[in-house]
């Protein structure tokens, strides 16, 4: 059966009360009606922060027109900053995130750290992506598989998957059936090229990587959602060389370690924040081999950004 693309508005028959945002751009959305039916709205003045995924209520504007009156409560939402540090909705109603590396651009531990975090603050499921995995040479393999090893003992699903071997995208496809996933990943990655895979009737233009850079060109313009011919929604988001967490709280920052929850409560005290304080049972299960010293490096680095950041903040 044909599937109709999610991008081309359709005309709609009768007013509806709620809907679905699956793509925008500022004050602008395409939403997707109860009915099946798409409009383009513009969101009121007081709707702030709208995000593809969004549920919303709505009124009729004309044909094939609406306005956005409210966003509906969300169950999820990935946030990241803005130019300011200010947290920005870039996806909401989201319950897994597929943070997709691949051998080029070279992935880091550091950036699937913060990934990850993201994940568990939102909350949703993590899954690890390798793509392109007909690109591997034995140097990048070794790196690689490391990488992947490092956060599969942390009972993170891990697929590998590339777009020219017939198959290959099965064990996506599987993760994706039941489930409102994202995809996210440095520019580069092939995010694109899995999305023109798993939905070939769509036109997503394709990227290479900068030969100047080694870093990828953004494809990606606004952020959207599909339907998927085997069941699952899946939201594309613009590419990201980098991605921060200057908008969290440092409170926050244990809880995107899932390794730490066991260890966190029987620390000397209740508000240890797992530095250097004595007694604590995170340092101690690091000694013992339980959690990953590069995992609590990792978490103390990005406490201290994120206590610099509050710095610069305080400045102004």
């Amino acid at each position: 059966m044909t599937r109709r693309s999610p991008l081309k508005p359709r005309s709609v028959s009768s007013a509806q009360a709620d809907g679905r945002v699956i793509r925008h751009h500022g004050r602008n959305a395409l939403v997707e009606t109860a009915s099946g039916e798409r409009l383009e709205c513009t969101a009121r003045k007081r709707v702030h922060d709208l995000a593809c995924g969004d549920r919303v209520e709505w009124s009729p504007a004309g044909e094939n027109q609406g306005v956005i009156e409210r966003v509906l409560p969300r169950a999820s939402v990935l946030t990241r900053p803005d130019h300011r540090g200010r947290p920005r909705a870039l996806a909401a109603n989201v319950d897994q995130l597929l943070i997709v590396i691949a051998p080029e651009p070279e992935p880091t531990a550091a950036l699937i750290d913060r990934y990850l975090i993201a994940a568990e603050l939102m909350p949703a499921r993590p899954v690890l992506v390798l793509n392109k995995t007909d690109r591997l040479t034995a140097d990048t393999r070794t790196h690689i598989d490391a990488l992947l090893a490092e956060f599969a003992a942390l009972g993170m699903p891990v697929v590998r998957v590339n777009t020219r071997e017939p198959g290959a995208l099965q064990p996506l496809i599987e993760l994706l059936a039941t489930h409102t996933s994202i995809l996210v990943g440095q520019s580069g990655v092939g995010k694109s090229s899995l999305v023109n895979a798993l939905l070939p009737e769509h036109d997503i233009r394709v990227g290479e990587l900068s030969e100047a850079s080694g870093q990828g060109r953004h494809t990606t313009s606004d952020t959207t959602l599909y339907h998927l011919p085997g069941g699952g929604e899946l939201i594309d988001s613009p590419g990201v060389r980098d991605f921060h967490l200057w908008h969290i709280d440092k409170a926050e920052l244990a809880q995107g370690f899932c390794e730490f929850r066991d260890y966190a409560g029987r620390c000397r005290f209740h508000n240890c924040r797992h530095l250097n304080e004595p007694g604590c049972a995170v340092q101690a299960a690091v000694d013992a081999g339980e959690i990953s010293a590069r995992r609590l490096e990792s978490y103390r680095k990005l406490y201290a950004q994120l206590e610099a950041a509050e710095e610069r903040l305080g400045e102004y």
